[in-house]
């Protein structure tokens, strides 16, 4: 996909960012009186580079995620993750899960649908792709580092979704059900046609499902 982009549209579009202050946990102001969830995963720490393992450039898994902290009275989650710095007027979708089971405390790598893999069966929405999948990180060249924010919301209810959500009804949803949330940012650059990995203190390398 965005990996054919020639090198000098990139570069071009260096200052096109949607930006984080457009994500949906900073436009609904989640800091501000809700709870907080500690999300985490045992690939990556907050804002270093994914593993290619979980890239456009590797096998195009979504990432195992962990998460504590729930509040009281947390009936369901919605895992939302999109791209801060796509070249785009808002961020780019890349996953939408809604009604997990607020206790599980952990999705596996692979746990979403993706390309060659089936997933797990678990309620997914609609990407910018307008698949319900998991859309792999792929930057376009020379763009620089692409910060991808995983967000995990506690609701106090289970709203009842279509069959593939996309981010506007996620959003609504959110703005009436809300009470806590969690983000933690992955980065991912491509440089000279090709993802840039940087392998080390935020990489747990190839990990099994489970």
């Amino acid at each position: 996909m965005l990996e054919k982009l020639p090198d000098v549209i990139g570069h071009a579009l260096q200052g096109v960012r949607a930006g984080l202050d457009n994500i949906v946990f900073n436009m609904l102001g989640m800091r501000q009186g809700m709870a907080s969830i500690a999300l985490t995963s045992i690939a990556f720490v907050d804002h270093a580079p994914l593993p290619s393992r979980y890239t456009a450039d590797g096998d195009g898994l979504s990432p195992p995620l962990q998460w504590t902290g729930l509040p009281d009275g947390a009936a369901a989650l919605l895992l939302i993750v999109e791209d801060a710095d796509s070249p785009t007027p808002n961020p780019l979708v890349h996953a939408i899960v809604v009604g997990l089971d607020a206790q599980s405390g952990a999705l596996a790598e692979g746990a979403l649908p993706s390309q060659d893999n089936e997933g797990i069966g678990l309620h997914v929405g609609r990407n910018s792709t307008l698949q319900a999948a998991w859309l792999p990180p792929d930057p376009p060249p020379g763009h620089g580092v692409h910060r991808y924010a995983f967000q995990l919301f506690a609701l106090s209810k289970v709203p009842v979704f279509s069959e593939a959500p996309g981010r506007d009804e996620v959003v609504e949803a959110l703005r009436e059900h809300a009470i806590a949330s969690g983000l933690l940012i992955g980065t991912c650059e491509r440089s000279d046609g090709s993802i840039k990995i940087e392998e080390g203190a935020g990489s747990a390398g190839p990990l099994a499902a489970g």
